[in-house]
């Protein structure tokens, strides 16, 4: 398992570590090292328990700030590399 691996957040004075911005920075960063374990570790079930509920998280606070403001929204998607973003 590599520790170090991830996206780097840029570091803005408003931004706060309560932030929805950064929890879900935060969460994406666990849900890549727990997925690159769990190649290596297939059979280790409470990792894969503790991945469904960080990621149950993640989509829960995206549903929020999509809701919220969708802008913001479109630019963590983009910033992050979660998922494609269908045209509306």
């Amino acid at each position: 398992m590599i520790k170090n691996s991830g996206i780097s957040f840029p570091e803005k004075k408003e931004e706060k570590k309560g932030s929805v911005e950064f929890q879900v920075f935060s969460f994406t960063n666990k849900i890549r090292r727990l997925t690159s374990h769990l190649e290596l570790h297939r059979k280790d079930y409470l990792s894969q328990r503790g991945l469904r509920k960080i990621l149950g998280k993640r989509q829960r606070l995206l549903a929020y700030l999509s809701k919220i403001n969708r802008v913001r929204y479109k630019e963590l998607i983009n910033k992050l590399d979660i998922r494609e973003l269908k045209n509306r």
